[in-house]
């Protein structure tokens, strides 16, 4: 962008171009990588990978830890124990990815949930992905609990 000089001074001769305007220097725009927070880079089918390591067994996140394996494959798997690591981690909300297509869990793990004070959102694991990495960004208190079938 340029931006209108109306007086030109000795120091900013050297940003002057033509017809009187100022050439800023380029800001570069490159993506800052926080390395102290988990960010999910990539994710398939099968498999999420968390900064550089791809992990393939159900786990359980938050942006600074990881709980793996998690010992849960489906939804019917899902108990009051196995739920612990994600209440361990306190969180506000919690992100629950139940593989390529959303499905929802009884209403008696919404309960468990409820009765703790904590959101629980479910969604395929694209959108958990996604949705984990902008609540990251934002400083929320957010776990992601993700279900990969082997």
């Amino acid at each position: 962008m340029y931006t209108p000089l109306s007086t030109a001074s000795s120091d900013l001769a050297a940003l002057i171009g033509p017809s009187n305007y100022i050439i800023l220097p380029a800001m570069p725009l490159a993506e800052d990588i926080v390395t102290s927070r988990h960010r999910i880079t990539a994710y398939d089918n099968a498999t999420v990978t968390v900064n550089e390591a791809v992990y393939r067994q159900s786990l359980v996140m938050t942006a600074s830890s990881i709980h793996c394996p998690w010992p849960v494959s489906s939804l019917e798997q899902l108990t009051r124990e196995n739920l612990t690591p994600i209440f361990d981690s306190k969180p506000t909300v919690v992100l629950l990815g139940t593989g390529t297509r959303q499905l929802f869990p009884q209403a008696k793990i919404f309960a468990l949930f409820g009765e703790r004070g904590i959101g629980l959102e479910v969604m395929d694991n694209g959108a958990l992905c996604r949705t984990f990495n902008i609540l990251v960004a934002e400083d929320r208190d957010v776990t992601a609990a993700i279900i990969l079938t082997p």
